[in-house]
């Protein structure tokens, strides 16, 4: 009997499933690509395929391969066609009329729409330059002057798809935005907008990929902060993400001086970062060969942060896409800091377990202006808790379960268990040793006045033969501390491993040979210390003339 009932059982399930799938947020999610560039496809086709999202969702467009547009080129080549095509598919439940506002765009009846998230993939337009013409709208201006403007981001201007008569000049209020329970009528105003896009085609792809490997793991890494921005409401926003952030447990470094996080600053795996205020990625990020792990959402607020997404070194968000970042939030044109995504906000919703698509959202205060979101839009980096991390961490890489245990040390430091916290650390230490996790220890030990003890937590790292970019500073970190706890051959044998790398810039490698060569003293290395007189001898004329006299 059960035999001639599993068929239909099996059949009822894939019919559920299927009915079930119909309802998902992938299967209400848009890819809008450019027909045109055949990397847009790709980017579209890919997310459809990683994400299940039908292919049918694709819409294809002929648009120009400019970042920057016309009013008049995006009302006729991106805002018309993709609203008259959501509308034919019932996408936007609209009533087509035959009026026109003022930019030429038709205004139909809307009554809602079905949309989870419009996905722009690279190829797709950026910005839309200002139209003076359009400020002669009969509609009134705003009184601050530096809000008549119509330039904006595409993707703000397409998140009022289902609306109609929506302003041109100056910006609209986002009714999602700090709103912990919007209303249907409120969620059917915005057509969430997220973009895949980078400097090139595979680093757009790889926002997608990145983002389904940190939701299978969970997020693993450092946090970090820099404050000392020129406002201080800047700063009091990223000192309530510090918060949140030390509230969770990561292992956290905090800048408050009025620059970005220098060249010698440790930055080993971000898994989180936000920042403010330079005008291009600077500092350790810049550093040659530097990546972020998979899943890092990082945010530096600035006002043209985003002016170009082709770029792998002008502003920040194309910069951070090309080193690995897999979610970020940035700026067209200049918002005025008010007018940016909030990051304590954005951090408060993907730790509740929004995805970033609706992070987003919940932390931009208006559209029709500046801001976009760079990333997928169902990533959720927190969908895996810590506790079931921590639980699995078994099957974590070494390095991501070393960064697991210091966050479980600091949540244990947190319950007053400061026993258990060493505890937890060293039994991981001991199983599965790691750079980051035996400097703690270290450092825990020596500030408790045992250098032995900080010597031992650290020995292991002499033997490391390589360091990725990003530890550079966190082993030339562990350098010193094995020098001052007595260490001192220990300390030769890694910066001998740090130094043969021939990818340190000079600039770091200088001090960094001066610090190797007093371990080499107090050693009694003479060998290593004549080659590393030599190396000194041997910097460039051109690093000393950009160091001055």
């Amino acid at each position: 009997m059960l035999r001639k009932l599993l068929p239909l059982l099996l059949a009822a399930g894939l019919t559920a499933a299927r009915l079930g799938a119909a309802d998902a947020p992938a299967a209400r999610v848009i890819l809008l690509a450019n027909r045109d560039d055949p990397d847009s496809l790709r980017i579209a086709r890919h997310y459809a395929a990683v994400r299940g999202v039908p292919p049918e969702n694709i819409i294809a467009q002929s648009m120009p391969l400019t970042e920057t547009i016309t009013w008049t080129e995006f009302v006729t080549a991106v805002w018309q066609p993709l609203q008259d095509e959501l509308v034919r598919r019932r996408w936007i439940d609209a009533i087509p009329m035959a009026l026109t506002d003022a930019a030429g765009r038709r205004k139909p009846a809307i009554s809602g729409h079905r949309i989870a998230y419009l996905v722009v993939c690279r190829g797709v337009p950026l910005r839309i330059a200002h139209d003076p013409s359009l400020l002669q709208l009969p509609s009134p201006l705003p009184d601050d002057p530096r809000f008549r403007t119509n330039e904006a981001a595409v993707d703000s201007e397409l998140s009022l798809l289902a609306q109609t008569n929506s302003a041109i000049n100056a910006f609209v209020p986002n009714p999602l935005f700090h709103n912990d329970h919007p209303t249907p009528y409120e969620l059917a105003q915005v057509v969430k907008v997220s973009r895949l896009d980078g400097p090139t085609a595979t680093d757009a792809e790889a926002l997608v990929d990145q983002a389904m490997a940190a939701e299978h793991t969970g997020l693993a890494g450092r946090a970090y902060v820099d404050l000392g921005g020129y406002h201080p409401d800047g700063d009091r926003w990223l000192k309530a993400v510090a918060v949140q952030l030390a509230e969770l447990g990561y292992d956290l470094d905090v800048d408050e001086a009025p620059a970005t996080f220098p060249e010698t600053a440790r930055m080993d795996a971000p898994v989180l970062y936000f920042g403010w205020y330079a005008a291009s990625l600077n500092g350790p990020f810049a550093l040659p060969g530097f990546r972020f792990p998979a899943g890092a959402i990082a945010v530096h607020i600035h006002s043209f942060s985003a002016a170009t997404l082709r770029s792998a070194t002008a502003g920040w968000c194309g910069p951070l896409v090309a080193r690995g970042v897999t979610a970020t939030v940035g700026n067209v044109f200049e918002p005025y800091l008010q007018l940016t995504h909030r990051p304590d906000f954005l951090l408060r919703a993907l730790v509740r377990g929004d995805t970033f698509g609706d992070a987003a959202y919940y932390a931009e205060p208006v559209l029709s202006w500046q801001a976009i979101a760079i990333g997928d839009p169902l990533y959720r980096p927190f969908a895996v808790p810590f506790d079931v991390q921590w639980k699995n961490r078994a099957a974590l890489p070494a390095r991501q379960a070393g960064y697991a245990a210091l966050r479980q040390m600091h949540r244990l430091e947190a319950a007053h268990q400061p026993a258990w916290a060493l505890a937890v650390g060293r039994a991981t230490q001991q199983e599965r040793p790691t750079l980051a996790l035996g400097y703690a220890l270290a450092r825990t030990r020596e500030q408790a006045g045992d250098a032995a003890g900080a010597a031992r937590e650290l020995s292991f790292a002499a033997s490391l033969a390589a360091f990725q970019p990003d530890e550079w500073v966190l082993a030339h970190a562990a350098g010193l501390l094995l020098q001052r706890t007595g260490a001192s051959i220990r300390a030769v044998q890694l910066y001998g491993h740090l130094l043969q790398d021939p990818a340190v810039p000079w600039d770091l490698r200088e001090p960094w040979l001066r610090d190797a060569r007093a371990a080499a003293v107090a050693a009694g290395d003479d060998g290593q210390v004549a080659e590393w007189t030599r190396a000194l001898d041997d910097v460039p004329a051109e690093a000393k003339k950009q160091r001055g006299p």
